[in-house]
């Protein structure tokens, strides 16, 4: 694994997506130095640093967030554009080899992708019991479960001396 460097992006609730008042949204870049077997990579990583619940699978093409748990998104093949924060949030290209660690409440949603496009998503332990909530949920109720989401206990591939602990502080 290759030392990170880390685009944090502060999203403001927009419209019916809360986002997370606290926390930023991290953008990692190329996580791994091999790039052989990045599904295998992800999983393992995040196994070891106990983030639970591991999928592949793509991103939903609706705005969507999680109310109840934190997401890591590993790009594990093909590219794609992510919207942050909502109609109209921020868009951001990944490709295979990076990830976004998404504090509960973030909203996203994929607005283009190649064909091959798959990521790998986990929760911190403890958390793999995530919702799917969308614009048209009660948002009072999600913002005080957003507000009770416990910090992880270590970055999802660098572990307790990662950069998602520096970034991440209540």
């Amino acid at each position: 694994m290759k030392e990170q460097t880390v685009t944090p992006l502060h999203l403001q609730p927009h419209g019916n997506i809360p986002n997370n008042p606290q926390l930023p949204l991290l953008l990692y870049r190329q996580v791994f130095s091999d790039s052989n077997n990045l599904e295998h990579q992800f999983k393992e990583a995040f196994a070891q640093h106990n983030w639970r619940g591991s999928w592949t699978n793509g991103v939903f093409d609706y705005h969507h967030y999680h109310s109840k748990s934190h997401e890591v998104l590993g790009v594990a093949a093909g590219s794609a554009t992510i919207v942050f924060g909502g109609p109209g949030g921020e868009e951001v290209d990944v490709k295979a080899g990076d990830m976004v660690v998404l504090p509960a409440g973030t909203g996203h949603c994929r607005k283009s992708a190649s064909s091959d496009f798959s990521v790998v998503g986990a929760y911190p332990g403890g958390q793999e019991n995530y919702d799917i909530c969308t614009q048209d949920d009660d948002m009072e109720k999600k913002r005080q479960n957003i507000q009770q989401v416990p910090l992880p206990s270590a970055d999802p591939v660098a572990g307790k001396e990662g950069p998602l602990l520096q970034h991440w502080k209540q």
